[in-house]
């Protein structure tokens, strides 16, 4: 059984994250977003992944190369030559898929058969409570009614099989979270990990420093002396010195925090550093390879990769 994902967007609400990464790989608990996807794909069958590509082709590529042979599923691509909205792609995959048989869009829907009555993209009035989710599971024959140009499956082939009574929807169990914003990508973060509480606790880190539900890669490093938690995911090969305090916060791959440090409601880039004794909040964002200096103060820093932060940042702004 093939699936298709749409890996085609430029990731522009998650900089300065997505400048040095496409979206797809930015870490979100521990990993990168598009490996849950398709180990979840793979827990329901899938044995292969067709992913449309239209931004850094060749880094998704090189990267998911790496996992084929691990997750132990086939992984191919539809590469964009130009972005082409959310059906085009499914077109432009054709000759690869047809072998196997508020501020989302609402669905409009009979609760008791599942017969979609219709779909409302991004409704400025209130329709209905149920969002679309982004997984479609189609017959091949949709395909063949999509022309080979950008097009919008929301918008413009959704409408026409639901007026043909053909769009069915199923409620999906569980929770459902838009992670393309930092604000959003922190309460993602707190859901996901509730969520390991209930289904796979022993995935979660436990001990006499943890606080609520932190998930620490087993290469990391952890001094005597930290308080880690609530909603806290650190990533393979960090280094947390001793007496850090961190809540609500990722730290991604490579990051060093050092002595003291207090880290709450952000983000901390791939290979970046954290001083001693600093002070790092309020949705602050560091990108690749950030160095913020001992006893610094950030509130709601953006900060680009690659730079040096000598003093404080006060209040919210982008660091070039």
């Amino acid at each position: 059984m093939k699936a298709l994902i749409l890996v085609g967007g430029f990731g522009t609400r998650l900089r300065p994250l997505t400048l040095s990464f496409p979206k797809p790989l930015v870490d979100f608990a521990n990993k990168p977003m598009i490996l849950h996807q398709i180990e979840a794909l793979k827990a329901v069958g899938v044995d292969e992944v067709v992913l449309a590509i239209n931004y850094q082709p060749e880094v998704m590529l090189n990267f998911l190369k790496d996992f084929e042979a691990k997750l132990e599923i086939k992984i191919t691509c539809s590469q964009e030559t130009e972005p082409m909205g959310t059906a085009g792609p499914l077109a432009l995959a054709r000759d690869k898929l047809v072998d196997e048989p508020s501020k989302y869009g609402v669905v409009v829907m009979d609760e008791t058969t599942g017969k979609v009555e219709k779909f409302v993209e991004k409704p400025k009035l209130f329709v209905g409570n149920k969002i679309n989710a982004g997984i479609y599971l189609l017959n091949p024959s949709v395909l063949d009614k999509i022309e080979l140009r950008p097009t919008s499956i929301e918008k413009e082939t959704f409408p026409k099989i639901a007026a043909a009574q053909g769009l069915y929807a199923m409620v999906l169990p569980g929770f459902w979270m838009d992670i393309g914003q930092p604000r959003d990508y922190i309460t993602g973060l707190r859901l996901y990990l509730d969520s390991l509480r209930k289904k796979s606790p022993a995935k979660l880190t436990t001990g006499a420093h943890i606080v609520g539900n932190v998930l620490v890669d087993e290469t990391a490093k952890i001094g005597e002396g930290c308080l880690i938690g609530p909603d806290v995911a650190i990533g393979p090969g960090c280094v947390v010195e001793s007496g850090v305090r961190l809540s609500r916060c990722t730290v991604m791959r490579g990051a060093r925090i050092k002595k003291h440090a207090c880290i709450s409601s952000s983000i901390i880039g791939w290979h970046s550093t954290v001083g001693q004794w600093a002070r790092i909040e309020n949705m602050t964002i560091l990108g690749e390879d950030v160095h913020v200096c001992d006893e610094i103060y950030t509130n709601g820093g953006v900060v680009l990769p690659h730079k040096e932060i000598k003093s404080n940042i006060l209040k919210p702004e982008i660091v070039m």
